[in-house]
């Protein structure tokens, strides 16, 4: 699968969004779950991934919670669906009944969960016996490129950076460390898998201009430099990049997707 950026007002979509749109399918062609079951999407976030179900899985019910009351419009405009609901709800206090549900999944969250243990024990708690839980997130260490040789550049011209690099910060974002927490929570039938899809871009401005919108964590910092600095951060990440010979940049960007089974 691969995708050219087509300009938006929206800094998440034009900086990771639109590559995160890319890995839901590839995950739920994975779960392989029948029709008209009930489904939770836990950090919804902006509907991409119930949007998905919808489509492919004719659920019965698709409900999602996320943290922030923010994100509800963007959710319920992408998953215009009488079977849709969205509420605010925390991974580690889910607002639903035990046994609600017979999958629950989670797209690009569970690092972000303050407490990844009590949020996989929630999410089994309300699922049935039997029931399918699965998530995905991207390979920070690793895999999702576009990423990786961004905080390398970062750290090579200023080491604090360092610090910030999402591959050091989330540890949780490898199959072993995965496999580990969903075991740990009493799942059974635990399977981890990496999802990879392109990223390919038109040019370096292509790549280059949504780390200037502020979202996520090396869209805040390289918006915190200034212009000069930024220009050596940008002339760093170039000479580190694969350049096509019409100037197009191709790379990849690998999610660890993990499912299980509750007791």
């Amino acid at each position: 699968m691969s995708t050219m950026h087509e300009w938006t007002d929206d800094p998440y979509e034009a900086f990771i969004g639109r590559w995160s749109r890319l890995v839901a399918p590839e995950f739920l062609d994975w779960l392989h779950m029948r029709t008209g079951l009930r489904w939770l999407d836990v950090g919804c976030g902006t509907g991409a991934l119930s949007a998905a179900i919808l489509e492919r899985f004719d659920p019965l019910t698709v409900d999602g919670c996320d943290p922030s009351e923010a994100m509800l419009p963007s959710a319920r405009a992408h998953a215009v669906d009488p079977r849709a609901s969205f509420r605010v709800g925390e991974a580690g206090r889910l607002p639903y009944d035990s046994g609600q549900f017979d999958v629950v999944v989670s797209g690009l969250v569970l690092n972000f969960i303050p407490d990844v243990s009590q949020g996989l024990v929630e999410m089994a708690r309300v699922v049935t016996p039997g029931g399918v839980i699965a998530a995905y997130v991207w390979d920070y260490a690793d895999g999702m490129q576009l990423l990786r040789l961004f905080w390398d550049a970062a750290a090579a011209v200023d080491p604090g950076a360092a610090e910030l690099d999402e591959g050091k910060r989330f540890p949780l974002c490898q199959p072993e460390a995965l496999e580990s927490r969903f075991r740990e929570a009493g799942l059974d039938s635990v399977n981890v898998r990496a999802i990879d899809v392109s990223t390919n871009f038109r040019d370096l401005d292509d790549l280059w201009q949504p780390f200037l919108g502020g979202a996520g964590p090396a869209g805040s910092y390289t918006a915190s430099l200034s212009p000069a600095d930024q220009g050596a951060l940008r002339q760093r990440l170039q000479s580190s990049l694969p350049v096509a010979e019409n100037g197009s940049i191709n790379l990849i960007a690998r999610a660890w997707a993990v499912r299980g089974q509750a007791e």
